[in-house]
């Protein structure tokens, strides 16, 4: 079984997170297959969009703790890097449909898509301050500018779940919709922008992104440096502890 299906119909590339035992936690591999995905999607005349969603009951849990301890991610060199030049450099619509649960990664990851459609009963979380760990995917940039600073906070340092309407309210979603629909609608808004003439389409999506490439390269350089120094410190190793023991932290004596 692939951890990651695709398949191209009318010029929609569909890809779809497939690990629903485990959530479509992302392991290390799968970031890295993401990024080969959207790399040849880019290349690929026939791809006109991407739509992404998850298999199963969620969009995605986030990184696979157990992977993600076996191989944390280091500066300049990481799976999750790799997706994330990858997401900057593509220059195609990404419509994602997201249900579930979207936690961690499976919610900075959306910023680098131009619609996405959240079924009602998804929960959206961003951790990163709880395991000890920083903002990733270029989010500590494009969050607090799509959101505001003291929204932002809320999200990133209290690191709390939040409702899909509450998405929408903060301009994190497109549209909040049934969760029976959520499917349905992403593919209809992926078949719409798929008949559009494709070189407007996406001169227009790069004119309206153009000034956010330069800020998100360089926070994502600097969240790596930090994710790094402290995915490996003290803090961290007390947050995923307890996580895997299923207990409550202590920090107190982590430094």
């Amino acid at each position: 079984m692939n951890d990651i299906n695709t398949a191209l119909s009318d010029g929609i590339l569909r890809v779809e997170l497939n690990r629903p035992d485990k959530k479509n936690a992302m392991t290390g591999a799968m970031y890295t297959r993401l990024a080969e995905i959207l790399a040849a999607a880019d290349r690929d005349d026939a791809v006109r969009i991407v739509l992404w969603h998850g298999a199963g009951g969620a969009f995605t849990a986030g990184n696979d703790i157990e992977d993600f301890l076996s191989n944390p991610p280091a500066p300049g060199g990481s799976p999750q890097g790799r997706l994330t030049d990858a997401f900057i450099a593509f220059g195609k619509p990404i419509v994602a449909a997201v249900h579930g649960v979207a936690v961690g990664g499976g919610t900075t990851m959306l910023t680098h898509c131009d619609f996405v459609y959240a079924a009602e009963s998804t929960r959206f979380q961003i951790p990163f301050v709880n395991l000890a760990l920083v903002p990733e995917f270029g989010s500590s940039f494009s969050i607090p500018r799509r959101i505001g600073h003291l929204r932002a906070a809320e999200l990133f340092l209290l690191g709390e779940p939040f409702t899909a309407q509450h998405a929408a309210e903060l301009g994190l979603v497109t549209r909040v919709v049934p969760d029976a629909d959520v499917l349905t609608t992403a593919t209809a808004t992926a078949r719409k922008l798929a008949a559009k003439p494709q070189g407007a389409l996406r001169a227009s999506r790069r004119l309206i992104k153009g000034a956010w490439f330069g800020p998100v390269r360089e926070a994502v350089e600097n969240e790596a440096q930090e994710f790094a120094a402290r995915v490996r410190g003290a803090e961290a190793r007390e947050a995923f502890s307890a996580f895997l023991e299923k207990r409550p932290p202590n920090f107190e004596n982590a430094a």
